[in-house]
């Protein structure tokens, strides 16, 4: 009677995590745990041979790190980020002007304890920030300095790259602050170029995603729907839409963003409490379908359309699982019918 009992609870408990009736897609990798809570993933793409690229992945704990796997799941210890204080989200971006002669490529996460944002150069994790860049310094409740969501946007009007910053709460306006990153002779500097963003104050804001070619940021009001500006600061603060209410259950979590030729493309959303992943094209915002990747409450996300190895022919999206863990799939799974 007892393991009938354990059984029924066990069935109550998987149903709750993921109540999708879609056919499950499985992943074709599925990362080594972390030690504490995985939340959001970034994909750095190695320009000099694509199946060495890296995902990097947060473990969002006082005692956290920013892992790194290779593409078969498997950690790269020399290239994780360990003693981090409740790192939440991550980005990464390329080509960021160190000084005349030097570009590199950037990863950034944000550090919630320290209520800062940190910045490390890509592929060789060095730290560029001098310890860390403090966020919301004109904030006084100690929650609404808390950083959280981060996207990273490379404008093509000056290459310059700036940092699009969330947090635990805040303002029905203004409620996320962009930072742009400039180097000279000292160092690295990061400065406060405006505010902007509505919030519903329902739940919080995330996951935040850009998208550099179009000049598109998007992020989710969690219990309200998908907002989307102008990345670009000189564009303005105007909401330029609020869409897909309808087609969440309830947490509207991770955003990742397909880009393709011609504007093509697709935003792939974390449908939490469903199990699922619904899919809006890129260049509408309209509604496409729903899949079930057979994660469990599935906050961060993220995709490349590069292929990258024989496994991501088409390409890699990566989604946290609530497992300690990431799991991958080659892109075409989810564009199948």
């Amino acid at each position: 009677m007892k393991n009938k009992y354990a059984y029924f609870i066990l069935i109550l408990v998987v149903a709750a995590c993921n109540q999708s009736k879609l056919p499950a897609i499985a992943p074709d990798v599925i990362t080594q745990n972390t030690l504490n809570d995985t939340d959001d993933p970034a994909i750095w793409i190695n320009p000099e041979d694509t199946s060495k690229s890296i995902v990097f992945g947060t473990d969002k704990e006082t005692n956290g790190a920013i892992y790194a796997f290779d593409l078969d799941g498997k950690i790269i210890e020399d290239k994780t980020i360990r003693n981090i204080q409740r790192p939440n989200n991550v980005d990464v971006e390329y080509g960021f002007q160190l000084n005349d002669s030097t570009t590199v490529d950037v990863l950034v996460f944000t550090e919630r304890e320290k209520q800062q944002i940190r910045l490390f150069s890509v592929p060789d994790m060095k730290p560029l920030d001098g310890g860390g860049f403090p966020v919301f310094e004109d904030e006084s409740a100690y929650d609404q300095k808390l950083p959280m969501g981060i996207g990273l946007y490379k404008s093509p009007m000056d290459s310059l790259i700036y940092a699009i910053v969330g947090r635990k709460a805040g303002p029905s306006e203004n409620y996320l602050y962009q930072y742009k990153f400039t180097a000279d002779s000292t160092g690295v500097q990061s400065n406060l170029v405006r505010k902007f963003g509505k919030f519903s104050g329902q739940k919080e804001i995330e996951a935040i995603a850009v998208d550099d070619e179009s000049g598109f940021v998007y992020y989710s009001d969690e219990g309200i729907c998908i907002r989307k500006y102008y990345a670009e600061p000189s564009k303005g603060n105007e909401e330029i839409s609020c869409f897909g209410a309808e087609h969440f259950l309830e947490d509207i979590e991770g955003i990742a963003i397909a880009t393709y030729p011609n504007g093509e493309g697709y935003i792939i959303v974390s449908n939490q409490q469903q199990g699922e992943f619904n899919i809006f094209s890129r260049k509408e915002n309209e509604f496409l379908k729903a899949v079930n990747l057979s994660t469990q409450e599935t906050d961060g996300c993220e995709v490349v359309t590069v292929p990258l190895n024989g496994t991501f022919k088409n390409g890699l999206f990566v989604a946290m699982n609530d497992e300690k863990n990431f799991y991958f799939y080659d892109l075409g799974k989810l564009m199948e019918k």
